[in-house]
């Protein structure tokens, strides 16, 4: 790394110390040097592009980069006159527009610079070429070879910017307002927020008493629940998917087509629907509910200790502990069927020949299963299952349909705005649509981020990184 930044910087010096008066004259109108060397149309639109960089900048964008230090200081004020009966509002600053527009401005400024630097040794270049005698490319043979053998840089050009506009832009905006007091007090326009450094970053992780708003005490449980519940989750949905796709496919299995039909049709049911439609069937005057009490099992489950003796339904999702369990439980019906169609497909190209071997060797179906079909299995499927494991960090709509009707007891949780049964993403969904707390909204974002990447990272370089195709090509 250090080589290459070494090489880009080594290679712009020479360019600039080696180059002619017009390649020096670059440094100043960055397409003359094309311009003068016959590239007129690309010499035209370079400098157009250069024009474009500084009016936008120096007619917009600055303005709001030279107030990125205190996101503002003017605050929205209106004035009513008496006479006419007309508001009238002050030149404000607003604060939200300040940092977006601002990260935007930075942004075209880095890229520009790039430009820059890759635009003199473009032009050192052609110069190289002309005296040597070599031929320079016309405009029509530039955009020839754009559409010839470069033309994945037109392909790739549209994607690119959607990245940089959808997931840089936006992940660096988040990852500033962590470190604001952007909240309900602090609201743009009509209030300025401004930055706090690691105060938002403190408060997740300091602990506090029962009377007070305690985010290290919610958080440190929430991340707990997060992580066993992507871990079962994904486990649960793997292996029952493979199992049942087992099961199916058996040779002794009767009516294959019409057992997949059924477990498919789960997957086609609106979640939404669905979710919400099974979380009052097990709510506490649920249909459920009203099952098991009818055939004895919540008396039962009282007698011998389960539950309180005060109890008169089974809590599924309305205490601690049961709640946990039972979302874990309902996800197996929505994970399952999508694994058993892609564990299907999967079994039935596995190798012959080593199922064969290992029956002539005298392996079990067993031994079998674990020995050739799930490492197979796991190799194929492992970029899925990384997946399905960060999917289910971020699963918002199970938790939350299932657990809409859920009011949590623990002070700590409810003077946090969160609940027992909420993931990090519903937590952060909690804070930013009903409490509008957008400062530690986006360090818990911060979070799930530094999470999802390790966890990505660690696991794809465990299961999939190494080189393993030779050991199932065999």
């Amino acid at each position: 790394m250090i080589d290459k930044l070494e090489d880009y910087y080594t290679e712009l010096h020479t360019s600039v110390k080696k180059g002619d008066l017009w390649t020096r004259l670059s440094l100043l109108i960055m397409g003359i040097g094309y311009i003068v060397r016959g590239q007129i149309i690309k010499g035209i639109l370079i400098t157009l592009a250069e024009i474009g960089f500084f009016t936008f900048t120096f007619g917009f964008s600055m303005h709001y980069i030279l107030k990125l230090s205190t996101l503002g200081t003017v605050q929205r004020e209106e004035h009513l006159d008496l006479v006419t009966l007309t508001k009238t509002v002050n030149d404000y600053d607003n604060s939200l527009m300040i940092l977006l527009c601002g990260i935007i401005g930075i942004l075209m400024i880095l890229a520009f610079l790039h430009l820059y630097i890759v635009n003199i040794k473009k032009v050192y270049k052609i110069q190289l070429r002309k005296e040597n005698g070599k031929h320079i490319n016309s405009f029509y043979e530039d955009v020839k070879s754009l559409l010839g053998k470069k033309f994945y840089i037109v392909l790739l050009a549209l994607p690119s910017l959607g990245v940089i506009v959808i997931n840089i832009i936006p992940i660096i905006f988040m990852a500033c307002i962590a470190f604001t007091n952007y909240d309900i007090d602090h609201q743009p326009p009509t209030y300025l927020f401004t930055w706090v450094g690691f105060d938002n970053f403190k408060s997740l992780v300091t602990l506090g008493d029962s009377t007070t708003v305690t985010f290290g005490y919610v958080f440190i449980r929430i991340l707990i629940w997060t992580i066993l519940w992507a871990f079962f989750s994904t486990i649960t949905s793997y292996f029952g998917g493979i199992f049942l796709a087992k099961l199916i496919n058996d040779r002794n299995t009767k009516w294959k087509k019409m057992w997949r039909t059924l477990f498919v049709i789960a997957i086609t049911i609106p979640q939404f629907v669905t979710l919400l439609l099974i979380g009052k069937m097990f709510g506490d005057f649920g249909i459920v509910n009203s099952f098991c009490e009818s055939i004895g099992l919540t008396k039962l489950l009282v007698k011998i200790g389960v539950l309180n003796a005060s109890s008169t339904c089974i809590p599924f999702l309305s205490s601690p502990g049961w709640i946990h369990i039972m979302v874990i439980l309902i996800n197996l019906w929505i994970g399952v069927p999508y694994q058993m169609l892609s564990a299907t497909g999967i079994l039935m190209n596995i190798p012959k020949e080593q199922l064969e071997s290992a029956k002539i060797d005298g392996a079990s179906d067993m031994q079998i299963f674990w020995k050739i079909t799930m490492p197979y299995m796991l190799f194929v499927t492992g970029p899925s299952l990384i997946t399905a494991f960060i999917a289910n960090l971020n699963n918002f709509n199970v938790i939350y349909l299932l657990t809409s009707d859920y009011v949590t007891a623990n002070m700590q949780f409810a003077n946090s705005n969160a609940k027992e049964s909420d993931l990090l993403i519903t937590w952060l969904f909690t804070l930013t649509n009903d409490y509008s707390n957008y400062k530690i909204a986006s360090v818990i974002g911060i979070c799930v981020f530094i999470i999802c990447s390790v966890l990505t990272i660690i696991t794809f370089r465990k299961m999939i990184y190494g080189g393993r195709e030779e050991d199932f090509q065999r």
